[in-house]
């Protein structure tokens, strides 16, 4: 059975993207620790990171670091984090997202948002990935992929 996450990437359940390419997507997770917390996913369905080839495991930190940086220029004073945890869901998954201070790191300040706070969170990152100068991996519309 397909994880939620190999459901998102198919278009089958509704997503937020903000990075599309070849080896895995990005997208607003619906639980954000804080808004434009997003989720690097690769297409691959792969239970946990240390199960992924080496290979893919360097690509999905280099597009964390992509999107880290978008947030930082996207959410003033903040420092870009990354966590990999993915017990919720058994489908490999980093999550990044943009912090003050280390004191909101934390998966229990995690909440549900609505679509109006998801939608706006995404485009933040979305803008400032064109700005950067990875457009090219944004997908034309949030809601779809390439």
């Amino acid at each position: 059975m397909p994880s939620v996450f190999s459901l998102i990437i198919a278009g089958q359940i509704p997503g937020r993207f903000a990075y599309a390419d070849d080896q895995c997507v990005v997208f607003s997770t619906i639980e954000p620790i804080i808004a434009g917390h997003m989720l690097v996913v690769p297409r691959q369905e792969i239970g946990a990171f240390v199960d992924a080839p080496d290979d893919l495991v360097a690509h999905l930190m280099v597009v964390a670091k992509r999107i880290g940086l978008a947030q930082q220029a996207g959410f003033p004073g903040t420092r870009a984090v990354m966590m990999v945890a993915g017990f919720d869901v058994p489908h490999l998954h980093l999550h990044v997202f943009s912090l003050a201070d280390q004191g909101g790191m934390s998966f229990a300040n995690a909440k549900p948002a609505d679509a109006a706070s998801l939608d706006a969170g995404c485009q933040i990152v979305r803008q400032k990935l064109a700005d950067l100068g990875f457009g090219g991996f944004v997908p034309p519309e949030m809601s779809r992929l390439k």
